[in-house]
């Protein structure tokens, strides 16, 4: 099963200090729909990883949230593309719990979830704890110049607490495009 981890708020859609906390607040990045339709096109199974802690601070209500996914999946649906499942945290930062990323319970309940081993699943995101969460379990850490990293472009280089091995990318758009070309390209037999 070829898998790929996304993070929400930053990476799919327009991220806020002050929360997204309802459908109309909840705007699709430039190219995000359709990154997540041309890996549904190559074959891959696209799943969400996102902290929603608005839900634990009480800046939105679990009515809110199913409206936002609502609004992503048929913008989405309409953008030729899906994806198989959202997992959330719905726990404010000192709840303590196990799934909020950094920590790495919601990949770990995805990988449950699918039967999965998610050595080597590329996970994207637009902080360090998104990544820090998804290679805690083995998964490829990407990050896209969008959202809260938008301040890294044109350092040409992140800062050294981000996990080694870390790819680079313009925003989720160039990602899906470098996954499925490095895909063709391992697929292309050497002249």
């Amino acid at each position: 099963m070829k898998l790929a981890i996304l993070d929400r708020d930053g990476t799919i859609n327009v991220d806020s200090d002050e929360f997204v906390k309802s459908p109309d607040e909840w705007l699709p990045l430039p190219g995000a729909l359709e990154a997540i339709a041309k890996l549904n096109h190559a074959g891959w199974h696209v799943v969400v990883a996102t902290n929603q802690s608005g839900l634990g601070r009480g800046l939105f209500d679990m009515a809110a949230l199913n409206a936002m996914h609502a609004k992503m999946f048929k913008l989405l649906a309409a953008a030729g593309g899906k994806i198989d499942a959202v997992f959330f945290c719905p726990h404010a930062p000192d709840d303590g719990c196990h799934c909020r990323k950094p920590a790495p319970g919601l990949f770990e309940q995805i990988g449950e979830r699918f039967g999965i081993d998610l050595h080597g699943v590329p996970t994207v995101g637009d902080s360090l704890r998104d990544l820090q969460a998804g290679v805690a379990v083995g998964c490829e850490p990407h990050v896209v110049l969008t959202g809260k990293a938008a301040r890294f472009r044109g350092l040409g280089v992140l800062p050294a607490e981000f996990p080694v091995g870390t790819w680079v990318h313009q925003d989720l758009l160039a990602f899906a495009t470098f996954l499925i070309n490095r895909e063709l390209a391992a697929k292309t037999p050497a002249a």
